[in-house]
This record gives C-alpha cells, sequence and structure tokens, in this order.
C-alpha cells in the first residue's frame, strides 16, 4: 500500500503543479507587454515616452507587481520539468539548466528593480525625469530583460530540449520548437521588439504537454489492471 501511494504521489506530482508553468508564462507575458507599453522604445522613449501618463505609470507599477509573482512560478516550473524528466537526467545538462533558470529569475528581478528605478524619477516635482537619469533607466531597464534574462531563457530552453531529446520524454517537434525559441532568444530578441513573448508561449506550450502527458500517466484506480 505504501508502495503505490509514493508511486501514485510521484506520478500526479506534474499534474498537479503542472499548472504552475501556465501561471507563469501568462504572468511573464502580462508583465512583458506591460513594461513594453509603459516603457517605450524607440523615437518617443527620447523625451520619456509618455510615461508621466497616469495610464502609463500603472502599467509600470502592474508589471513590477507581476514580475515578483512569476519569478516564484517559474521556481516550481524548473521543479515541474525535474519532475517530468525524473532520476535519468543527465547531471552536465540538468546543472546548466537550473543554473540558467535561476540567473534567469535573478535578472528579471533586477530587470524589474530597474523599471522601477525610472517608474521613481517621474514621480519628483517637476514632470518629465532629467534625460540623462531617463536614459540610463530605461536602457538598463531592457538590457537586462532582452539582452541577459532572455540569453539565460535560451540556454534554459535549449538545456531543456536536449534532455527531453536524449530521454525521449518530449514528443520531436516539442523538443524542435525549442530550438527554435532558442535560437530566437539567442538571436532575434535584441534587435525585434516583442520578440522575447515567444519564451512564455513556449513555456505554456510545454507546460500543457505535462498537464495532457500526466493525465495519461496517472494510475488505474485499486483493483484493475
Amino acid at each position: 500500500m505504501r508502495t503505490t501511494a509514493r508511486r501514485r504521489q510521484a506520478l500526479e506530482t506534474p499534474r498537479a503543479a503542472g499548472l504552475a508553468g501556465v501561471v507563469f508564462a501568462l504572468l511573464l507575458a502580462a508583465a512583458i507587454v506591460l513594461i513594453r507599453l509603459g516603457i517605450p522604445q524607440g523615437a518617443d522613449a527620447a523625451t520619456g515616452g509618455g510615461l508621466p501618463d497616469p495610464t502609463r505609470r500603472s502599467a509600470v507599477r502592474a508589471a513590477l507587481a507581476l514580475v515578483p509573482f512569476a519569478g516564484i512560478f517559474f521556481l516550481w516550473f524548473i521543479g515541474v520539468m525535474r519532475a517530468h524528466i525524473g532520476d535519468a537526467e543527465d547531471k552536465f545538462l540538468a546543472t546548466v539548466f537550473l543554473g540558467s533558470g535561476l540567473v534567469f529569475v535573478a535578472t528579471m528581478f533586477a530587470a524589474a528593480a530597474a523599471a522601477d528605478a525610472v517608474l521613481a524619477t517621474t514621480n519628483r516635482p517637476g514632470g518629465l525625469p532629467a534625460p540623462p537619469t531617463w536614459d540610463f533607466g530605461r536602457h538598463l531597464a531592457y538590457t537586462l530583460m532582452v539582452g541577459f534574462a532572455m540569453r539565460m531563457a535560451a540556454v534554459f530552453t535549449c538545456s531543456m530540449s536536449v534532455i527531453g531529446h536524449r530521454l525521449a520524454v518530449l514528443p520531436r517537434w516539442l523538443t524542435a520548437l525549442g530550438f527554435l525559441t532558442a535560437l530566437t532568444l539567442l538571436f532575434v530578441a535584441t534587435n525585434v521588439p516583442w520578440a522575447e513573448l515567444v519564451f512564455p508561449a513556449w513555456s505554456l506550450i510545454i507546460s500543457v504537454h505535462i498537464l495532457v502527458a500526466g493525465g495519461r500517466s496517472r494510475p488505474s484506480p485499486e483493483g484493475t489492471p
């Protein structure tokens, strides 16, 4: 009975916790969209980009409120992935997978802190922030988010795809999608706005796959073959 209960718990864990990946994907996508809308890039960003507008300030505040929760659910998402892989995971790839995930969370938190600093400069008396302050905060936030966090996300995605391919725990189309996502995050996201949304999209797809796979692998009721 104890052995059966342990096996049932091991099989149900990915399905029960798999929702963490779905929640993470939705929270991260919402945070990216709100930051993109609240702190724009391009020509209109040179003069403050309209951030003193209360609507845009509210968008950035909402994004900053979502980032910590996205990071928490991402840690659960890492646990779900490792539970889906099982004990046969490669130690080298597993270390890269876990390390890149932790660095991604830390870098996203730093990007959120930089965005919060940009927001704080617009709340001082006098209206628009000083151009050097605005440019520094804006560039720092986007460099951390797009230049560093998304590249760590690319390493995370690539390592997971390699593990899934070598251990045959992921279908071929999903591993191919992971490699394509990693290439996009590495070489496209820094030059194409909104391209970083491919990471939460990949996270959502793989989370749904784990949920479906966990449901199919659930044990039969007691007394049935």
